[in-house]
């Protein structure tokens, strides 16, 4: 036992005294490279497309360890040509890459490490959800059609590249102004993000299932972004004034001001907290986005 100890640090010993500086450079190298790609694909729909290969790669494991010698075969074939197919696959995104890289976003991404926690007050969220009732409600009276967007997990970047960035606190007063008839913004989207309103003027992609002909544009927009994404998306009836929402492809129609109320607080804040508290904004996901 003593023998294999020695063993053991007598080889970790080997591997740091040949350990080079240029190795420690060509570690921190391959780690931001590597952060800066997850950085930008995770704001695209490319991420659904990275965790389908993830969990293509596990049953891969799988299969070898029990012998699925057909299975197996099959699998052999699409990996042995992975490299060929991600860059079929994910030819947008690496352009992407390389123009985030060319405009300076890479820097930009690099600063975050350091600066990516990101609290958010209850108050704000609070807040937000109150200025979307009250917007809603009142655009509903004078039937104005307004269709707002909650980003979750599922980050919106295409999206909002299709739109125009504010990056505002959200009030009523605000929210009623951009979905003003006859204004610039008033026909797109707008993205809340962290509490604010992030973009606005954003085009969403409509859903391709059969849905009630009284649905209009608007409706059948929300339904497609809730079936791309867990984005939690309002709409306000131009033709009715009924307030609708959007959740996992579904559209509940003809909600009230309090039923919005609660699902969006029931999807926002957390059970059993007081406005003074504070949360960590989705920590895990939340590598603050201001290069976006």
């Amino acid at each position: 036992m003593l023998d294999n100890i020695i063993d053991f640090f007598n080889r970790i010993l080997s591997v740091f005294s040949t350990f080079r500086i240029a190795d420690f450079l060509d570690i921190i190298l391959v780690a931001v490279v590597i952060y800066i790609c997850v950085r930008i694909l995770r704001e695209t729909r490319a991420m659904q497309l990275v965790k389908g290969i993830v969990f293509i790669a596990v049953v891969y494991i799988v299969v070898n360890a029990l012998q699925m010698e057909a299975s197996a075969y099959i699998f052999r074939a699409i990996f042995s040509n992975i490299l060929l197919i991600a860059v079929i696959i994910f030819t947008p995104e690496l352009r992407n890459i390389l123009e985030q890289i060319g405009k300076g976003s890479a820097r930009k991404s690099l600063g975050t490490i350091i600066h990516s926690g990101v609290a958010v007050e209850l108050a704000a969220i609070e807040n937000c959800i109150e200025s979307v009732i009250k917007a809603c409600s009142n655009m509903s009276d004078v039937k104005t059609g307004a269709l707002i967007a909650f980003e979750k997990e599922t980050l919106l970047g295409n999206i909002i590249n299709s739109g125009t960035i504010i990056n505002a606190s959200p009030s009523r007063a605000l929210i009623e102004n951009i979905f003003y008839p006859k204004t610039p913004l008033h026909d797109g989207a707008m993205i809340i993000r962290d509490a604010t309103i992030y973009a606005a003027g954003c085009i969403l992609p409509l859903t391709k299932k059969e849905v009630d002909s009284s649905y209009g544009t608007r409706h059948r927009a929300a339904i497609g972004l809730s079936e791309e994404s867990d984005a939690i998306v309002v709409v306000v009836s131009e033709e009715t004034g009924a307030i609708s929402v959007a959740r996992g492809g579904v559209l509940t129609a003809n909600i009230s001001d309090g039923d919005l109320r609660d699902i969006l607080k029931n999807e926002f804040l957390p059970m059993g907290s007081s406005s003074d508290d504070k949360i960590i904004a989705r920590l895990v996901r939340r590598v603050r986005k201001n290069g976006k």
